[in-house]
């Protein structure tokens, strides 16, 4: 429809038009991925990072005494990130049995040529 005038006699096909723009958005909308919004990065204290690696306090201090969790040092106060400390548990899993042989068996085959 390219007229934006609507008798009588061509209400069926602006009808018609206005249910095919409306059909189109609804997949254009279906379609949209989700828009991931950034989350702001708050810090926490150690209660809370104490909680969610589930370790008491003068452990996570001497983690964070030897450097082996990630952490932030403002004055006296120290502050951890959520999404780090998750991170650094990540990284801290341990291989499978199914795992390591199936890495070293790569590695065999790879150095036998």
């Amino acid at each position: 429809m390219e007229h934006n005038e609507i008798s009588f006699e061509n209400l069926p096909s602006a009808v018609a038009h206005l249910n095919n723009q409306v059909e189109e958005l609804k997949e254009l909308i279906l379609r949209k991925e989700s828009v991931s919004i950034p989350q702001k990065k708050t810090p926490i204290d150690i209660e809370k990072a104490c909680e969610i690696i589930g370790k008491a306090k003068p452990t996570v201090y001497t983690l964070v005494r030897t450097r082996q969790i990630p952490c932030y040092k403002s004055g006296k106060k120290l502050y951890f990130f959520e999404d780090e400390l998750l991170e650094w548990i990540r990284n801290g899993r341990r291989k499978t049995m199914v795992e390591i042989e199936a890495e070293a068996a790569k590695n065999f085959r790879r150095n036998r040529g």
